[in-house]
C-alpha cells in the first residue's frame, strides 16, 4: 500500500496512481466478483487482445496462464469461443469509459483489485458491474444448470464482468 504505479503503454504514458488498499481485499461491501483478473485472463476473455501491451503494470503471475493474442482479437481464445465484446469506440460513444481507465471496465477492475481507489468512479463502475446481474438471471431462467452451450455469448459477456457463468 502507498506504492505509486506509473503507466507506460500504448494508451497511457505517464499516468500515475497510488495503491491505497491491499491487493484483492478491502472491496466495497456490494462488490464481490466471482473471478480475479488472473482467473479471467486464464479462462479467456476479450479475444485475448485486451492486455497485450500493458503487462508491465500488473503482476507477472496474472499472465502465467493468460490466453493472449498480440496480433489481434481472436474470439477462439475466449472461454466460450465466441465474440461477446463491443468495440472500444462504442464504449466511448456511450460515455462508459473514464479518462483514468481508457480501456474500460476491466482496466478499472484490474487497478481496483491491485488497490487503487477512485472516489465516485469506483461507485459508478461497481454500479455497472451490479447491472450485469440481469444477465445472470436470464441465463438461470433460460438454461439448464451447467448447460454451457446455452447462451454462450451471454455467458462470455458475464465472464468479461468477473461473473463465473460456468457455475450458473
Amino acid at each position: 500500500m502507498g506504492r505509486v504505479i506509473v503507466v507506460r503503454d500504448q494508451m497511457q504514458d505517464g499516468y500515475r496512481y497510488e495503491l491505497t488498499a491491499p491487493a484483492g481485499k478491502a472491496f466495497a461491501a456490494e462488490f464481490n466478483p466471482d473471478l480475479t483478473p488472473a482467473e479471467m485472463l486464464e479462462l479467456g476473455v476479450f479475444g485475448g487482445k485486451y492486455m497485450t501491451d500493458c503487462r508491465a503494470e500488473f503482476p507477472r503471475a496474472w499472465f502465467a496462464k493468460a490466453k493472449l493474442s498480440p496480433s489481434g482479437k481472436d474470439p477462439a481464445l475466449n472461454y466460450f469461443g465466441v465474440d461477446a465484446s463491443q468495440p472500444l469506440a462504442v464504449w466511448r460513444a456511450k460515455g462508459w469509459v473514464h479518462p483514468d481507465d481508457p480501456r474500460g471496465w476491466f482496466q478499472w477492475y484490474c487497478r481496483y483489485y491491485l488497490g487503487r481507489r477512485l472516489p465516485g468512479e469506483d461507485d459508478r463502475q461497481i454500479g455497472r458491474w451490479k447491472a450485469m446481474r440481469r444477465h445472470v438471471a436470464q441465463v438461470r431462467r433460460n438454461c439448464a444448470h451447467g448447460d454451457l452451450f446455452c447462451r454462450p455469448r451471454q455467458r462470455q459477456a458475464l465472464l468479461h464482468w468477473a461473473y463465473d457463468s460456468r457455475v450458473i
